[in-house]
């Protein structure tokens, strides 16, 4: 099965989890990356709360991959303002991943909030395998997180 993981990363722990699971999978990466990028310092929280609300779909850099040519896609995102990040939100309004297996990962510090559900109600028509959440993997216990997401990927890979 020829495999797509489709990720945007703003500190890092998403590209992470992406990278283990692409060697996992022996799949494609495709990172998402703004044409502006939101800082990193104590403003993203106010800056990436205020796209969620206002439903922001921010421009970003072409892609070098076509979703359209993969037979599964893992979606990885942040959690922010318990959902997926405004990337994110792009990337699902430029391609069309209709009757697609889909699965769906994401890092957060607190909670996942409703990310999975929002991203099932954008992808209707694509069958969902799995979904796994990781809570700060950087930080804490990296090891852990990273054997969680190898064995996920073993589980999507028998289904």
């Amino acid at each position: 099965m020829k495999t797509l993981i489709v990720y945007y990363s703003l500190e890092g722990n998403t590209k992470m989890i992406a990278e283990c699971m692409a060697k996992e999978l022996e799949a494609d990466l495709q990172p998402l990356k703004p044409v502006k990028e939101i800082s990193t310092g104590a403003s993203k929280y106010l800056w990436g709360s205020a796209q969620i609300l206002m439903k922001k779909k921010p421009e970003i850099m072409p892609m070098d991959k076509n979703p359209e040519e993969y037979d599964l896609i893992l979606i990885g995102t942040p959690v922010w303002a318990f959902t997926y990040a405004p990337p994110i939100a792009t990337f699902l309004s430029q391609v069309h991943l209709d009757q697609k297996s889909v699965a769906f990962f994401s890092c957060h510090g607190g909670q996942n909030g409703k990310t999975f559900q929002k991203l099932k109600e954008q992808l209707p028509t694509c069958q969902v395998l799995g979904e796994i959440d990781f809570f700060e993997p950087l930080k804490k216990d990296k090891d852990t997180s990273l054997q969680r997401a190898r064995n996920w990927c073993q589980k999507l890979k028998n289904s």
